[in-house]
């Protein structure tokens, strides 16, 4: 039973182990779509074509290469899609405020009751190994005295056991 309660533990242990490691990876998603979300601004901020203001004249080279801020406004908003839903799954995976608190009473009962019937089995098999432990030392004081007649000369004589 010991091992039972030892592997329950274990078991709950590892829950919270896997809790933890939810949360690090929550957190991790999160600080990625700030990066990402960081990295997209920059890259659409150097991308971006100048402003054009109506009382300033500026001169843009036409035969600049064309500018690739539509494919990394695609890309940006893939890659932050899909982090923000690993985000949101991350998050429904962790457990609610209201179940974990019932469910930590329910395995605390459960553990404490185990707890009791595994006292009273120790209780009981400590009380049985004390009856073995008298007739034995029984068994040794006989055959202690029967040396001992046995050395001295006396005859000895069988000891009657003690159902």
């Amino acid at each position: 039973m010991r091992s039972s309660i030892v592997q329950r533990v274990l078991v709950k242990l590892s829950l919270l182990r896997k809790m933890a490691d939810r949360l690090t990876q929550l957190q991790d998603a999160v600080n990625s779509l700030a990066d990402q979300f960081c990295n997209a601004i920059g890259v659409l901020q150097e991308c971006a074509p100048p402003a054009s203001f109506s009382n300033i004249q500026t001169a843009i080279n036409r035969d600049q290469p064309s500018n690739p801020t539509e494919e990394y406004a695609q890309l940006f908003a893939a890659l932050i899609a899909r982090t923000a839903k690993d985000v949101d799954v991350l998050i429904d995976s962790l457990p609610s405020e209201e179940s974990t608190a019932a469910l930590q009473a329910a395995s605390l009962r459960q553990l404490e009751e185990e707890n009791h019937e595994a006292a009273a089995r120790l209780e009981e098999v400590v009380y049985r190994g004390d009856l073995l432990l008298e007739k034995i030392q029984s068994a040794l004081a006989d055959i202690a005295q029967s040396q001992l007649r046995t050395r001295s000369g006396v005859p000895s004589q069988p000891a009657l056991p003690d159902s």
